[in-house]
C-alpha cells in the first residue's frame, strides 16, 4: 500500500468513525425518554426520582413496582382487550386496505384515478373534525362500550390503501399476465400472487396500524364505559389516578404497555426489508 492510498484509507476509516459516533449519539438521544422510564420504574420508594443531577441507574433496583401494578388492577384484561383490538384493527385493515388498493392499482375503469384522489385527500382531514359524527354513527349502530366500536374507525385508512397501491403497482405485469394464462381467477391472483408479492408493504402497514391500535386514547375513552373494556392506555391513566400519580408505578405500567409493541417491532423488522418481488410467487 503506498503512501496515497494509505492515507486515503486513514481518511475514509475516521469518516466512518465520525459517522457511526454522531449516529450513536443520536440514538442515545432517542432512546433517553425510554431508558428513563425503565430506570423510574425499577426504583425503589426510598429514591428519589426527582434528585438533581438525575441518576439513570437505579440504587436499589426492585420489581415491586411492577407487581404492585399488577394486582391493584385488571392489567391482565386490559392487556387482552388491547391485544385483541389491535390484531382484529391489523387484520381487517389489511383486508380492506388490499382489496380496495388492488383494483386502483391494477384494474382499469372510469374514474379510478380521481376515487384515489379523493382517498389520499382525506389524509389531509384531522382526526378530530370526523370524530363527532363518527361517534353519532358509532351510537347509531350499537357499538358503543365494544371490541367493535373501538375497532370501527381503523377498518381502513387512506394511508394503507395509498401504501398498498402504489405496492401493487410496482409487481411486474408479466408475473400477472402468466398467472391470468394459467387460469387465475381475480380473488385468486389477488390472494396467491399479488399479496405474497407486497408482503414487505404489508408487514410495513400491519406495524403502523398495530402501534396506532395500540396506543389509541382518544377513541377508545369516547366509546368505552365499561371498565372490563378498558384498554393499556385507558388502563395507564387510571393507575396514575389511583395512585395519586405515583411515577414509578406509572412508569412500570407505561413500561408494561409498551414492552409488546417492542416486541412485536423487533419481530418484524427482518421482514420489512424489500425482498424480489418474485419470491412471493408460488409455483
Amino acid at each position: 500500500m503506498n503512501k496515497d492510498n494509505e492515507l486515503t484509507f486513514k481518511k475514509s476509516r475516521s469518516q466512518i468513525l465520525l459517522m457511526y459516533a454522531l449516529l450513536g449519539a443520536i440514538a442515545l438521544l432517542m432512546l433517553f425518554p425510554l431508558l428513563w422510564l425503565i430506570s423510574t420504574s425499577l426504583k425503589s420508594p426510598t429514591e428519589n426520582i426527582f434528585q438533581s443531577p438525575p441518576q439513570l441507574l437505579p440504587s436499589q433496583p426492585t420489581l415491586n413496582n411492577f407487581s404492585s401494578v399488577w394486582n391493584s388492577l385488571p392489567f391482565g384484561q386490559y392487556l387482552y382487550n388491547s391485544t385483541l383490538v389491535s390484531v382484529l384493527t391489523v387484520g381487517l385493515n389489511l383486508l380492506f386496505c388490499a382489496l380496495a388498493a388492488y383494483p386502483l392499482a391494477r384494474l382499469s375503469f372510469v374514474g379510478r384515478d380521481w376515487i384515489f384522489i379523493a382517498i389520499v385527500s382525506t389524509i389531509m382531514i384531522p382526526f378530530q373534525i370526523v370524530m363527532i359524527p363518527l361517534y353519532i354513527l358509532t351510537v347509531q349502530l350499537g357499538l358503543t362500550n365494544s371490541y367493535l366500536g373501538m375497532i370501527f374507525p381503523s377498518l381502513a385508512s387512506a394511508f394503507g390503501i395509498f401504501l398498498l397501491r402504489q405496492a401493487f403497482m410496482s409487481v411486474p405485469k408479466e408475473i400477472e399476465e402468466a398467472a391470468r394464462m394459467d387460469g387465475s381467477s381475480e380473488l385468486g391472483l389477488w390472494w396467491h400472487i399479488m399479496l405474497p408479492a407486497v408482503r414487505p408493504a404489508l408487514v410495513t402497514l400491519a406495524i403502523f396500524v398495530f402501534i396506532g391500535a395500540w396506543s389509541d386514547f382518544l377513541w377508545p375513552l369516547i366509546v368505552i364505559q365499561d371498565e372490563n373494556l378498558y384498554t393499556l392506555p385507558l388502563g395507564v391513566a387510571k393507575l396514575a389516578g389511583t395512585f395519586s400519580l405515583d411515577w414509578r408505578l406509572v412508569a412500570a405500567g407505561s413500561v408494561i404497555a409498551i414492552a409488546p409493541v417492542l416486541l412485536l417491532f423487533l419481530f418484524l423488522q427482518r421482514y420489512i426489508v424489500p425482498t424480489e418481488t418474485g419470491s412471493g410467487v408460488k409455483g
